[in-house]
Formats: C-alpha cells, structure tokens, sequence
C-alpha cells in the first residue's frame, strides 16, 4: 500500500510539473522560469500541508528524489519543447485534473495517517491538490483556476470526502483511492467539457415599474401632467446582489461587454 501511494505521489508530481512547465511555455518563460513554475506546482501544494500537519522535514527534504524527477520533467520538456507548444489548449487543464485527483487523495491519506480528524483531511486534501496550481497561477499573472467560475476546489473537496468517508467504512485503502480519484477526475473532467459551473453574485439592475398610460379619454393634457406626477412618481432602478447562474452571466457580459 505505501508503494503505491508513493508511485501515486510521484505521479502527480509528474504531472503537476509538467502543467507548469506547459504553462511557463505559453507565458514566454526562460528554463529558469519553466523550473520554478514546475517546482511550485509539483511540490508547493504538499510543502504546505507538511507544514500545516507539522511534518519535519517536509517530504522532499527527507526524499530528494522529488526534485531529480521535477528537473527530469523539465529536462525533458525543453528537449521535447516544440512538441509542448504544440499541445492544444486543453490539454492543460486535463492534465491539471489528474494533478489535482492525484494529490487530493495523497493529502487525504497522509492526513488520516496522521490521525488528523476527517474533516482535517480532506481540507489537506484541498490544499495539497490546490495550492501548487495556485502558486503557479500567480507567478503566471493568471487568475488561479480555484477562484474561478468553474468547478475545481468542489471536485477536490468531493473527492476528499470521499476517501475519507470510504475509509470510515471499512473499504480497502487501495478500492477507497481508486474511486476518490474518480470521483474527483469525473467532476473536473465533466466541468471542463460541459463548462459547468458554480453559480456566481453579481449586481443585478431592477427596472422600475411600467409607466402608466399617457392619458384618459376626455382628459386634457394638463390633468394628464397632473395625475402622472401624483400616481406615478419618479422611481430610480433598484440594484440587488443576486446569485445567477454561469450562463445568465455570460448572457449579460454578452449584451453589455462588462463582467458585472
């Protein structure tokens, strides 16, 4: 069981690595930036939750291996470059799905061997499968993928629950892990090709009432001035927070070109 997790572990590094090292290519980045973008992603997530459990040393100072296989990742990716840049668009956030499956279920399982309550689990989870890509983001001048509309810290937080709650009931380590995994690839691979989302706030604009009709029969205009004054005052359009839903916002982005 331990060989696997670990064979896990290095996966996700792989994989992590190598969506920054992706990343770093679209951004114009030197090798020196490719390698820290790569760092980050694959080791930032798990340096922090070492830290957060109180782990000393953190894993890839006990293990350098982690390292040799970030810089092989790299190494590669710069022999192979015109390869990498010819990668379409989404290939980067599939590959970031399997990052974030992968090390959501190593953080969980590293947490409960811990003895750290589930709940702290699979918060470890969260923060070792988002907190590398939100680095990377960062260094990227790109909104993290987290804060987003799309569903990316859900499908970890599900998937987190769900080997923890698996494990709960006796399930077998290794039939827990697979299925946390699916259920967290599922969810972020169906949010990447249907767009789902997680509805969002925005001001919504009220418009006032419908203005009453301009005059009555046998009325002059002046008593229809006068009565327009007293039974239909000047109303200003309302403006409330409401929760709409990913297409609605886009419908309006579409209509008035604003992200409001």
């Amino acid at each position: 069981m331990t060989s696997l997790v670990y064979w896990l572990d290095m996966a996700g590094v792989v994989v992590f690595a190598l969506s920054g090292v992706i990343l770093a290519c679209r951004s114009r980045m030197d090798p020196f930036g490719m390698l820290v973008l790569a760092a980050v992603t694959g080791i930032g997530g798990g340096t922090l939750r070492d830290l957060v459990l109180g782990v000393r040393p953190v894993f890839w100072v006990a293990d350098p291996t982690y390292l040799w296989v970030i810089l092989a990742t790299v190494g590669l990716s710069i022999v192979g470059f015109h390869y990498i840049h010819r990668l379409s668009r989404v290939f980067l956030p599939v590959a970031d799905a399997f990052g974030l499956a992968l090390f959501t279920v190593i953080g969980a399982h590293k947490a409960l061997q811990l003895e750290a309550p589930g709940v702290v689990a699979v918060l470890m989870g969260l923060l070792t499968g988002v907190a590398g890509g939100m680095v990377r983001d960062v260094l990227a001048r790109r909104v993290p993928m987290v804060l987003r509309e799309e569903v990316y810290a859900t499908a970890s937080i599900a998937g987190g629950i769900a080997y923890v709650g698996l494990g709960a009931l006796g399930v077998p380590a290794g039939v827990a892990i697979g299925l946390a995994l699916v259920v967290t690839l599922g969810l972020r691979l169906a949010a990447i090709y249907w767009g789902l989302a997680l509805p969002v706030f925005a001001w919504v604009v009220i418009p006032p009432p419908a203005p009453l009709p301009a005059a009555v029969e046998n009325e002059s205009p002046e008593e229809s001035d006068s009565r327009r004054q007293v039974d239909q005052p000047r109303v200003r359009p309302k403006v409330r927070v409401r929760m709409i839903s990913p297409k609605q916002r886009r419908g309006r982005q579409n209509k008035d070109g604003s992200g409001r």
